[in-house]
């Protein structure tokens, strides 16, 4: 809840639901079974986030604001997880259909670490690591921006852990195109594009022809 560029987004509403109830929403269309779990802080000002899981009837996890691997780290292990999808609570448009494709690539090929980003709208991709990968990052990444950012020690040091990358289907690819939510300016974005098409579960396809000039 504390975002200095757009206070209070993570329960914001995006048509008729709060960004997070977009990212949750959507991990109902996934083919493979996943449990989700919110991993926010301790600050007081996310009582409200913890106050909407339980509403929601979703598992919340509680650690560090600033440390969030840290925070990620002691949610899988209390969790048991052995692989962890992560999902930030920027992006009500994360592709389902290419997270089960990008699940099913990291399982087969037995990566540590697999992700699907710079090619789809920015925002729409995912990645997934083992618990193995996400512990040896909290062990071994010291610097301030891996505790903030989660993934930058595995991206940063590619020899350590074994990485796939999923190659997107061409009418997905558009890195330019951004459909995250940052900004305002993203809110309204977002906000208009849910309102115009009527459905909270807009394709990466349909949202790229939306943003098309000629739409």
């Amino acid at each position: 809840m504390g975002s200095t560029r757009l206070p209070g987004k993570v329960l914001r509403p995006i048509g008729h639901l709060p960004l997070l109830g977009h990212v949750l929403g959507r991990l109902s269309l996934l083919r493979h079974a996943a449990t989700a779990v919110v991993a926010t802080s301790t600050l007081g000002q996310d009582d409200l986030i913890a106050s909407y899981c339980r509403a929601a009837g979703v598992p919340c996890f509680r650690g560090s604001e600033g440390n969030v691997l840290e925070r990620y780290f002691a949610c899988a292990s209390a969790f048991g997880f052995r692989h962890i999808v992560r999902l930030t609570a920027d992006n009500p448009f994360t592709d389902t259909e290419e997270l089960d494709r990008l699940i099913d690539m990291h399982l087969r090929e037995r990566n540590a670490f697999t992700h699907s980003f710079g090619q789809m709208p920015l925002g729409v991709g995912a990645e997934i690591f083992t618990l193995e990968a996400l512990e040896r990052s909290h062990r071994e990444g010291h610097a301030a921006h891996h505790r903030e950012h989660v993934d930058e020690y595995m991206i940063e040091n590619p020899e350590l852990f074994q990485t796939g990358i999923l190659q997107a289907p061409p009418a997905k690819i558009m890195p330019d195109l951004r459909l995250t939510v940052d900004t305002e300016d993203d809110w309204s974005v977002a906000d208009r594009l849910v309102r115009a098409a009527g459905t909270e579960w807009l394709t990466t396809e349909h949202l790229i022809a939306l943003c098309s000039p000629s739409a």
